[in-house]
This record gives structure tokens, C-alpha cells and sequence, in this order.
């Protein structure tokens, strides 16, 4: 069952379409103010620390926790629909990541829509991987993760990577992962009532700006239609109440279907990156601490989560 403070928030959530902002997509320089504000009340965890750093001609930001566990590197994708979401707005959920998981996090500022659209925040992705490597570290030592269309974007990044016969990461953490642009998913309409964060309407409008034309079958821009095969291990946690459920499951299923070594958690009664308000809500935390265990057991057999 849903925790108090989790239904406390998704009300809120629900306040602020009751009192009918403006849909989406359709004025993105006042989505990104907005969004930017609904961040600013949140604090990154104490002891974290931040550095400024250029990454291949981008901005990023190393948050390098108080206690250290595993050497080397998570790089970090944000959210926001390929639209919204920066360094200053994301560095909380960084920090507590990199906490939850004892390892640097790099937080990469990659181009968004609609100035830069598709394949853009594939590139940076890309560049960002190299830049890590040309740090002197290697593949096994880093993880990419990423919420909502910055974990989309990981395995986007995986899919890259893998057709060009580059090094994989050691692992993938997708939180509630955005990987069908063509919205054909039917928890799109079952859960329609129950998300109080997206709407369909949202994400096909910015679909159609961050694609600009391109296919949205695309597997670097919807990675559900590509081949998974040869993938990192990969840790996916949605809520129950998401239109982007099937995104989860359907990514689960063929990825497991293609041999890779997944972990699908559906937290029941949570909404789209829960994980995001963990200072309010327990199951944010407990989300968090399950990401340390998955990169933990990465780390100690090499293995992934098989048989977690």
C-alpha cells in the first residue's frame, strides 16, 4: 500500500492540473521556468559534493559522495521529455543516487529540444561515455542511469554503443524509462486518470518536437522497437500508476526475451519518478537504497541482478 506521504504529494500533483497550466509542449521557454521552479524547493543530500566540469564542449557536474564504495563512474541522463530539466534542477536526484550507490555521478547537460532535436541528446550521451573513458576509466567502472526520457536515453545510449562494437557499460538504471514515442502503450489509457504528473497529450507533443521528422520507431530514439540484445544488466523501477507503465514492462519483456540480465520493479501507487521527492516520500528512499544494491551486486560478480 501506498505510503501517506506518497498519496500527500500526488495530490498536490493533481492541485496543480486542477488549476489547469498550460499544456506541455506548447510554450517550452515558460515549461522550462516552471519547471525549473518546482525543483528549486528540493536539496541535494549533505556532505555531497559538486564540480563543475566541460565534457566534450557540454556542461556536467561531478556530485562525489561523503562515502565512497565503488570506484569509477555512474553518468547520469535527466529527464523532462527531451524539453526541460538542467544541471541545477537535477543535481538532488544526482546527489542521492550517488549516495544510494557510494560512486561519483556525472550529471551531463546534453542539448535539448526543440533547438536540438533528435539524434542531439544521443550524441551527447555518446560523447559523455568517451569522455568518461578518456578519464582513464574503464567500461566496467561505469553505470549510466537516467529517469523518464533520460532513461530512454540509456538505453539509447547502449544500443549506440553496441552497433558501433564500442565497450559497454557494466550496467543500466532506468527510472521509469520513456522508450515508446509512439505512445502505443495501453497503460496510456488505463492509468490515464491515475498519473497525475503526464498526460499522452504531453508526450506526443514532445515527441513530435524532439523527433522533428525523424522515425519515432527509430530504436536510438524508441529503443522498445530495437534489437536489446548484448545489453548491460538493467534495473528498471515505474510506478503502478504510470502512463509510461507498459513502457517498463514491454522494455522488460524483450529485453529478457533478447537475454539480457533485467530486474523489473513495479512500485504499487507510485507515480512517474517518485525517486525525484525521496526526502518526502519512503518509497523514494527505498527506490534509491535498491539502486545501491543493484550497482553493489554489479560490482561484486559482475553478473547483474540474476536471480535478486
Amino acid at each position: 500500500m501506498a505510503s501517506w506521504q506518497s498519496k500527500v504529494v500526488k495530490l498536490s500533483f493533481w492541485m496543480q492540473r486542477f488549476r489547469g497550466r498550460a499544456d506541455f509542449g506548447l510554450d517550452v521557454p515558460a515549461e522550462r521556468e516552471r519547471y525549473e521552479a518546482q525543483l528549486r524547493g528540493l536539496k541535494p543530500a549533505a556532505g555531497v559534493s559538486f564540480t563543475e566540469v566541460d565534457v566534450g564542449g557540454r556542461p556536467a557536474l561531478w556530485a562525489d559522495p561523503p562515502e565512497v564504495r565503488h570506484e569509477g563512474a555512474i553518468l547520469y541522463l535527466h529527464g523532462g521529455l527531451f524539453l526541460v530539466g538542467s544541471l541545477r534542477g537535477y543535481r538532488p536526484l544526482a546527489a542521492a543516487i550517488a549516495v544510494s550507490a557510494g560512486m561519483r555521478t556525472l550529471l551531463l547537460d546534453y542539448r535539448l529540444a526543440p533547438e536540438y532535436p533528435f539524434p542531439a541528446a544521443v550524441d551527447d550521451a555518446r560523447a559523455a561515455y568517451h569522455w568518461l573513458l578518456g578519464q582513464g576509466l574503464a567500461p566496467g567502472q561505469i553505470v549510466v542511469a537516467g529517469d523518464s526520457a533520460g532513461g530512454g536515453l540509456t538505453v539509447a545510449l547502449s544500443l549506440a554503443l553496441r552497433d558501433e562494437g564500442q565497450p559497454l557499460p557494466a550496467a543500466a538504471v532506468c527510472l521509469s524509462p520513456w522508450v515508446d514515442l509512439m505512445a502505443e502503450g495501453g497503460s496510456r489509457v488505463s492509468e490515464a486518470k491515475s498519473d497525475q504528473v503526464l498526460a499522452t497529450a504531453d508526450l506526443l507533443r514532445s515527441a513530435a518536437l524532439y523527433l522533428a521528422g525523424a522515425d519515432p520507431k527509430s530504436p536510438l530514439a524508441s529503443p522498445v522497437y530495437g534489437d536489446l540484445a548484448g545489453l548491460p544488466p538493467l534495473l528498471i523501477q515505474v510506478g503502478s500508476d504510470e502512463v509510461l507503465l507498459d513502457d517498463s514492462t514491454r522494455l522488460a519483456e524483450k529485453a529478457q526475451v533478447s537475454g539480457v540480465d533485467v530486474k523489473l520493479e513495479i512500485w504499487p501507487g507510485m507515480f512517474h519518478v517518485w525517486q525525484m521527492v525521496a526526502v518526502f516520500v519512503p518509497e523514494g528512499r527505498q527506490a534509491l537504497a535498491g539502486i545501491g544494491r543493484f550497482v553493489d551486486q554489479v560490482y561484486a560478480g559482475g553478473s547483474g541482478p540474476a536471480g535478486s
